[in-house]
């Protein structure tokens, strides 16, 4: 199935809040995701893959992600490493947005493999990183060529299953009073 890149923002900020993380955290979790699936990789099961398995905080990509943002115009100039962090793909968008603060495209790279982002696309050369790794990330010097922007969001089915469970726990249960009053689907109502 596809997806607009909208669809799949407010599906992934839905689902991170019904995993129990803040609505800011919810917030920028569904921009990163769409961000990634603009840059052709499925940020929908990389994203279901964290609220899975909810790790701490210290190798949660999306919450290194955040801090890394959050500090990114302190010391744009200084070399970073992050250690063990888990589904490494979702810190990528944030790299990106803390390019787009600074000014600078930023380079991140793992054992097999790099990236270079502006912020606007990126360009990943050798493999993807592990489901889990150590990251450097350090400002680029050069060009880069971009890859291919995408509008369209095609997750893997189970992916999205798994957002849509977690999604459903924001949803206010039924009572016979919003029932009566037409919410809920049609089956439910005709009843």
């Amino acid at each position: 199935m596809s997806f607009s890149l909208n669809e799949v923002e407010a599906q992934a900020k839905k689902a991170t809040r019904g995993a129990g993380y803040s609505w800011g955290m919810a917030e920028e979790a569904g921009r990163a995701t769409a961000w990634l699936c603009a840059q052709g990789r499925d940020g929908v099961a990389v994203l279901a893959a964290v609220l899975d398995a909810a790790p701490d905080a210290d190798h949660c990509s999306l919450a290194q992600g955040t801090r890394l943002c959050d500090r990114a115009k302190i010391a744009p100039s200084q070399n970073r490493v992050l250690h063990r962090v888990f589904q490494p793909l979702l810190l990528l968008p944030f790299v990106g947005f803390a390019s787009r603060q600074i000014g600078q495209p930023l380079s991140i790279t793992w054992e097999g493999g790099s990236a270079v982002t502006d912020g606007a696309s990126l360009c990943i050369l050798g493999r993807d990183p592990d489901a889990q790794a150590d990251l450097a990330i350090a400002i680029h010097a050069g060009t880069f060529t971009a890859g291919t922007k995408f509008t369209r969001a095609t997750p893997d089915s189970s992916a999205w299953d798994m957002l849509s469970q977690f999604a459903h726990r924001t949803y206010a249960p039924a009572t016979e009073e919003s029932r009566r009053l037409g919410a809920g689907d049609s089956q439910s109502n005709a009843l």
